[in-house]
């Protein structure tokens, strides 16, 4: 061995040593793995029924984070954190306009209108019967998104004056993945048929 050793040659690695190292290694891997997924992604529980029946209440999703989501789109599902709503408490909204898009809402007949054509909203639960204060038409300002929820008779939304247009800075993601469906405060069963993408 001393001889091995003046030549310049290394021992060869015991077994003890080899699983270190690859243990070493493993942990360097799942903390870039952690890093990865705490930038680009956040999970939520959905609190509350404004976007019943696409999201149930205790629904837990997966959102693309903010930091790579950055241009919402009509159709998104966003989370907002609005501070003059609820503390700033995390909502569930869906995008319907974006900046300079024009929304009008016919409350007789509950039907939204984008730039004058009106929407096909398959995915609502009710007609947009509500008024809550908001005048309509509007025009999106610059940097702001108009957003409601999928249950209209319940939903605070972009008709409230006190959550109004969203700064798209106000949004913390996009929902992608239902995770695990939740029971709508035990009003049904859990259905993990509707495990998947959110749409």
């Amino acid at each position: 061995m001393a001889a091995d050793n003046k030549n310049g040659k290394q021992p060869p690695m015991t077994w003890q040593k080899s699983m270190m190292a690859y243990l070493h290694d493993l942990l360097y891997m799942l903390m870039a793995i952690l890093l990865a997924f705490l930038l680009m992604f956040r999970v939520i529980v959905v609190s509350g029924s404004s976007m019943f029946s696409t999201l149930w209440d205790g629904d837990y999703l997966l959102l693309l984070s903010n930091t790579f989501y950055q241009d919402p789109q009509p159709g998104d599902i966003v989370v907002i954190s609005k501070k003059s709503f609820d503390n700033g408490a995390p909502i569930v909204k869906r995008v319907i306009a974006t900046e300079g898009q024009t929304v009008d809402i016919d409350f007789d007949t509950g039907t939204v209108y984008v730039d004058g054509t009106a929407l096909q909203e398959d995915y609502i639960h009710n007609l947009t019967q509500l008024s809550e204060g908001v005048v309509f038409p509007l025009t999106v300002a610059d940097g702001c998104i108009f957003v409601l929820g999928d249950n209209r008779a319940v939903s605070r939304d972009s008709r409230d004056p006190q959550i109004g247009q969203i700064d798209t800075r106000e949004v913390l993601g996009k929902a992608l993945l239902l995770m695990l469906p939740g029971t709508h405060q035990g009003q049904l069963p859990r259905d993990f048929s509707r495990v998947g993408a959110v749409q």
